[in-house]
């Protein structure tokens, strides 16, 4: 399972996030499940990969599930590529609000 999100694993580790992989193999289905969990200080924040394997052995991502902090409904994408985009432009304004918070609780404690 190393090159399974190698890219997204790249970019979490230049932005000073922490994951954790596990893989399940459902006995009920052909498809293997890749779970990734990551996040700043609790791995609250979710990526589920289902895939199969072609008949050459060749890994096929057939979903990729995104589910951030409190959403309701994961967002679904077919490619690293669209996890990626989608994660550089929701994960600086996800950071700024959290800074936010953070420095509103500062001054509430003074």
């Amino acid at each position: 399972m190393v090159t399974v999100l190698n890219q997204t694993k790249q970019y979490l580790k230049s932005r000073n996030y922490q994951y954790e992989k596990s893989y399940i193999r459902p006995l009920m289905t052909p498809e293997s499940v890749y779970v990734f969990k990551f996040g700043r200080e609790a791995l609250n924040n979710r990526v589920i990969i289902r895939y199969s394997h072609t008949w050459t052995g060749r890994r096929k991502i057939n979903e990729i599930d995104l589910r951030l902090h409190k959403q309701k409904h994961p967002r679904i994408f077919r490619t690293e590529k669209e996890l990626l985009d989608y994660l550089e432009s929701r994960l600086p304004q996800r950071e700024q609000k959290e800074e936010q918070e953070h420095q509103t609780d500062e001054e509430n404690a003074k």
